[in-house]
């Protein structure tokens, strides 16, 4: 069963990693190609602010198309007895809060500790690209 999980928990790692890459690099694109728009376009708000908004959405959007990647599998494995508890336990591993109202039989509990380094790992990936965003927002006006 060991075996089981951690192959499991490995694939679910890559799929999200590559759901997080395609998501940042496509943003990153659109950042890229639409910022000098918005810089002559608008002017009663802040380009900076929009920008920064725009990412965050994305970013927060992608984390939770993450997070429905592994219910979802929760719900396939049967480990869950519905949709909310599985986004409930989802999200409470992916974001390392783990409350413990709701957990995993010992069969399966490892692939709650697999998300929750997944998450931990995708939410640090996360803030360097905000921060990285950011950088290149100031970088562009005038301050």
């Amino acid at each position: 069963m060991l075996l089981i999980q951690f192959s499991l928990g490995c694939f679910l790692i890559i799929v999200t990693v590559v759901v997080h890459g395609v998501a940042l690099d496509r943003l990153i694109f659109v950042l890229d190609r639409f910022n000098p728009y918005f810089a002559r376009k608008i002017e009663l708000i802040s380009t900076k602010c929009i920008v920064m908004v725009v990412t965050i959405l994305c970013v927060f959007l992608s984390h939770a198309v993450q997070i429905w990647i592994w219910a979802i599998f929760y719900l396939v494995l049967d480990v869950v007895p519905d949709l909310e508890s599985a986004l409930y336990f989802s999200t409470s591993a992916f974001t390392t809060v783990g409350f413990g109202d709701i957990y995993l039989e010992k069969n399966w509990r490892l692939l709650s500790s697999f998300e929750a380094a997944n998450g931990f790992i995708l939410f640090g990936w996360s803030t360097a690209f905000i921060f990285e965003v950011m950088n290149r927002a100031y970088a562009q006006s005038k301050l």
